[in-house]
């Protein structure tokens, strides 16, 4: 896999670094990558580069109760992270999550979930993010998560 940043890092890249690199339960989750933006639009001052990730909703996520369960939230998270990190950083780059805060605001049950991923700060030896999980039959947010990640040599 190649670790030096790319001059272009397109969606096709990222769906390709979901296929190859992360865990096979991870794949089992079916996560789509539906969009990355690493070039700042002109006329929005705080913008962050990030990735939006979707997750579809399957029974076998589902706690008791027909919810979808934390840890398949957290994972799209800490998923959805990477993939910001890596379009920031315009290429593949081998990283560990070093620190990952979940803030479970409402249920989400019966819909997709998309995860809004934002990096805060792309470092040569840290990097740091927010993600908005977020119900995709509504729009409304469920969870609020801060993660931190170490970038590691490749």
């Amino acid at each position: 896999m190649q670790t030096q940043p790319e001059a272009e890092f397109g969606l096709a890249d990222a769906r390709r670094i979901l296929g190859e690199v992360f865990a096979p339960w991870v794949q089992d989750l079916n996560l789509a990558v539906e969009r990355i933006e690493h070039v700042p639009p002109a006329d929005v001052p705080d913008w962050q580069p990030g990735a939006l990730l979707r997750m579809p909703f399957s029974e076998r996520l589902c706690r008791n109760g027909g919810v979808v369960c934390g840890q398949a939230l957290m994972a799209l998270a800490d998923t959805a992270m990477v993939i910001a990190i890596l379009a920031a950083n315009r290429g593949y780059r081998p990283m560990t999550t070093v620190d990952q805060t979940t803030h479970f605001m409402r249920a989400i049950a019966a819909s997709d979930v998309l995860a809004d991923a934002r990096v805060v700060r792309l470092g040569r030896t840290m990097s740091f993010g927010r993600v908005t999980l977020l119900s995709a039959a509504d729009g409304k947010p469920a969870a609020m998560v801060s993660s931190a990640f170490a970038m590691l040599r490749g």
